[in-house]
């Protein structure tokens, strides 16, 4: 059997047939080799393929859907994907991105989260041909000799080459030794992993390059290296990222995520349909040409289906004009207390989830982002003793009884 030839692209009727490596070039932002990829592609062997998954936060979002679908058209073509769950690097601290050292997860934590991410991984990829792996089960066997071996390996100029290392070092900024080994431990799992092939985003790029320098090292033929681009976030400006609050994640519930896909920008529209879906870009561009609210509607559409299911997305769908017409929707969720029970408003909203916090729900109230029964609310000291609809921005609403 011959592995990763064709690929058949798009919907509808100008389909087209490219090959796995075509379909790869277009959408990436570099490879590691072009032509070294090419060549491991067109020798028809089963390729192992690896995605290494940070596990401090354990929900995903359409960012990581880029590199996850390229990954499933390489599943699709016969190659094995290997999914590695950080929990040795996650007890240490990545410090990708921050300008300063992260706080280590327990391994508990590492574990609970990974599990999560591997649910959700698999709304894309296949579960029974995807195989998950954590790295603690080959770093924390290497002794102190085997460390100092490594470290051996690299050299302290090549580390604070990386943009956060060379900037807190410029910045007189804390950088903990620990920290420096972190390239030198991601590189590694593709030593033990023996992988063919690394895939991330454009932010893994020295990441992923470190392995394919040390993989040469330790006597194996290094690794292709591809990197996806980062898809903007819902500010249309910086990337997408749950710590910028400016996400669409793919476990979120459909009405949530059908509202968020009518928000993404106008400019960058395009390159959430190009990264995200499917769809034929031609039939796309004629949406957004005639009519650009409709083409956001096509948009949410198509992610509630990929996500949820096509009953979902016409629910979610209905659930927007409802809100959209100042109408409350039917289905919302309930909060039952006592009667003649009184219910302060802060308490309220952090039992329905609209705050994390007293200091959250007193910033929602004063910044009048909150409603009861369409009026909006600014006192901080409300108590409520009759049912009521509660509402917190466009969106999400409440219903509160008492019996």
């Amino acid at each position: 059997m011959r592995f990763g030839l064709l690929f058949l692209l798009g919907k509808g009727e100008n389909q087209m047939q490219e090959t796995l490596f075509e379909v790869i070039r277009r959408h990436a932002v570099e490879m590691y080799s072009e032509e070294g990829l090419q060549n491991r592609f067109e020798a028809g062997k089963k390729l192992r393929i690896k995605l290494g998954a940070d596990p401090s936060r354990p929900d995903l979002h359409l960012g990581h859907t880029v590199p996850l679908r390229m990954l499933r058209r390489m599943q699709d073509a016969g190659h094995e994907i290997i999914f590695v769950i950080g929990d040795f690097t996650g007890m240490i601290g990545d410090p990708t991105g921050k300008s300063k050292t992260r706080v280590p997860l327990t391994f508990e934590q590492t574990r609970r989260n990974g599990q999560s991410y591997f649910e959700q991984v698999t709304k894309i990829l296949d579960p029974a041909k995807t195989q998950i792996t954590y790295n603690s089960e080959w770093l924390s066997a290497l002794n102190f000799a085997d460390v100092l071996s490594l470290t051996a390996k690299y050299t302290l100029a090549r580390i604070l080459e990386r943009d956060d290392f060379a900037g807190r070092f410029a910045n007189n900024q804390a950088i903990g030794l620990h920290e420096l080994l972190y390239p030198l431990m991601q590189g590694y799992d593709s030593v033990a992993l023996e992988a063919d092939i690394e895939v991330g985003g454009t932010d893994q790029t020295f990441n992923l390059l470190v392995g394919r320098a040390l993989q040469k090292d330790y006597g194996q033929e290094p690794q292709e290296v591809i990197t996806f681009p980062l898809l903007p976030g819902l500010d249309g400006k910086e990337k997408m990222s749950k710590s910028l609050d400016n996400y669409i994640g793919i476990d979120e519930p459909a009405a949530t995520m059908f509202e968020k896909c009518m928000r993404v920008p106008d400019e960058v529209l395009p390159e959430y349909f190009r990264l995200t879906t499917d769809l034929p870009l031609e039939q796309v561009v004629e949406v957004m040409n005639c009519d650009m609210h409709e083409a956001h509607r096509v948009y949410a559409l198509e992610i509630v289906r990929l996500y949820h299911s096509e009953k979902a997305a016409k629910e979610a769908e209905r659930h927007y004009d409802d809100v959209a017409k100042g109408t409350v929707p039917n289905e919302i969720p309930e909060l039952l207390f006592v009667q003649g029970q009184e219910v302060p408003l802060i308490e309220l909203l952090k039992q329905a989830g609209f705050a994390a916090s007293n200091s959250e729900a007193r910033r929602l109230i004063e910044g009048r982002g909150i409603q009861l029964n369409g009026e909006v609310v600014t006192d901080i000291h409300l108590v409520i003793s009759q049912p009521a609809i509660v509402k917190r921005g466009k969106n999400r609403f409440l219903r509160l009884r008492f019996s």
